[in-house]
């Protein structure tokens, strides 16, 4: 006669990934024609991790991203007139604005990456995490050696 399996045989064991024992690989987004705010969400799950199923919130297990034609990114409605960058250069009368219009011809690989990055946890890995995000202008990129894979 057997005995009735209690609650501890069935316990299950929780997966943590530890650092460098997931293997990252290189992702690569045309950014031409796609929405700003949604291309930027999709971009900042893979940089977290969460698109794998070995995902762990205090581990960087994300994967490289390379953003090309930044230049042509889309947004809707009149964001591009209306919406604007603020900064402040911490003295009197030192701040200024530029609307995303103008951002997005003169340095769009800030307006990509600075959309990606509020995306992300607000902390030491958040900002180690982003650094795995490389934004370029035009169509050409330096890591074509590392052979990456559609997003």
């Amino acid at each position: 006669m057997g005995s009735k399996p209690t609650r501890h045989h069935l316990r299950r064991e929780t997966f943590m990934a530890k650092n460098g024992e997931v293997a990252k690989q290189w992702r690569i987004v045309d950014a031409s024609g796609q929405s700003l705010g949604r291309m930027a969400s999709d971009i900042a799950t893979v940089l977290m991790g969460k698109h794998r199923p070995e995902y762990t919130p205090h581990v960087d297990c994300g994967d490289f991203v390379i953003v090309i034609n930044a230049g042509k990114v889309a947004m809707s409605g009149n964001k591009a007139d209306q919406k604007m960058r603020l900064t402040y250069s911490g003295y009197p009368g030192g701040q200024s604005a530029e609307s995303y219009g103008t951002l997005r011809d003169r340095r769009s690989d800030i307006l990509v990456s600075e959309a990606v990055r509020r995306m992300l946890p607000k902390n030491r890995l958040g900002r180690q995490m982003l650094k795995k995000l490389k934004v370029y202008d035009g169509a050409e990129h330096p890591h074509a050696g590392v052979n990456p894979i559609e997003l």
